[in-house]
């Protein structure tokens, strides 16, 4: 089969999985509203016993931040970036995921200063708020092939890819909560697993207002969809075979 004629019919149903999964997204939120003890509000691990800890010893940030303390926490961005590109060149591992790595450790240890960590807060909440919104409009009208999609919506292609997504999410709300951790937020991010992408993240959390979880999302979605590709060829060479 032709790659353009192979991606033409497992584009729809990839975005008719990224469809359902901001919907239940959503729903999630709406669940969490009504029962507050199932949702952390974007906090996937419980930490009352150490919250008031962890809230006298986090840096105390002034409020006032100037041009070069922006500059700063972006630049401080774009090297995380060059560093997952570099492990990227090295090893195989998506940028994304890379640039995530680094910057848990380089949180853990401390390797920055509060000034710089406030200047990146700047610039997360200036994304978060100005740039966020208007990149959905661009995907949702400028590129999304929208006959494609029309085309895809057939009762037998709802019910598998809804039941497929519902079921990913619903393990991810048990296994979460057989764990300890917060079912809901664990959830929505078994949901960015059905996104598409980078942009599919997005959506998915901004659906269930959960942007803070946005690190374990790209985790996800790169590596677990990393596994689900792997396992996939591996089962279709054996049936192609």
């Amino acid at each position: 089969m032709d790659q353009g004629v192979a991606l033409g019919r497992v584009l729809p149903m990839v975005m008719l999985g990224s469809l359902t999964a901001i919907i239940i997204s959503g729903c999630l939120n709406q669940l969490g509203k009504r029962y507050p003890h199932l949702t952390g509000e974007g906090q996937l691990m419980p930490d009352r016993a150490n919250s008031e800890q962890t809230a006298s010893q986090a840096p105390a940030f002034s409020g006032k931040v100037d041009v070069t303390t922006i500059a700063s926490g972006a630049l401080l961005a774009v090297l995380l970036y060059m560093i997952g590109m570099l492990g990227h060149k090295l090893i195989g591992l998506p940028a994304p995921v890379g640039m995530l790595f680094v910057a848990v450790l380089v949180k853990l240890f401390n390797g920055v200063s509060p000034r710089i960590l406030e200047g990146s807060q700047v610039v997360y909440k200036f994304f978060q708020t100005s740039v966020t919104y208007p990149i959905l409009f661009a995907v949702g009208v400028a590129i999304t092939p929208w006959n494609e999609l029309m085309d895809a919506f057939t009762i037998n292609n709802l019910l598998v890819i809804i039941s497929t997504v519902a079921a990913l999410v619903g393990t991810g709300f048990l296994v979460g909560k057989k764990i300890g951790m917060y079912p809901i937020d664990v959830a929505i991010v078994s949901c960015c697993q059905s996104g598409q992408g980078g942009t599919g993240d997005v959506a998915i959390l901004t659906a269930g207002n959960r942007m803070s979880l946005m690190p374990f999302a790209q985790i996800a979605t790169r590596i677990g969809g990393a596994i689900n590709v792997s396992v996939s060829l591996l089962i279709l060479s054996n049936f192609l075979s």
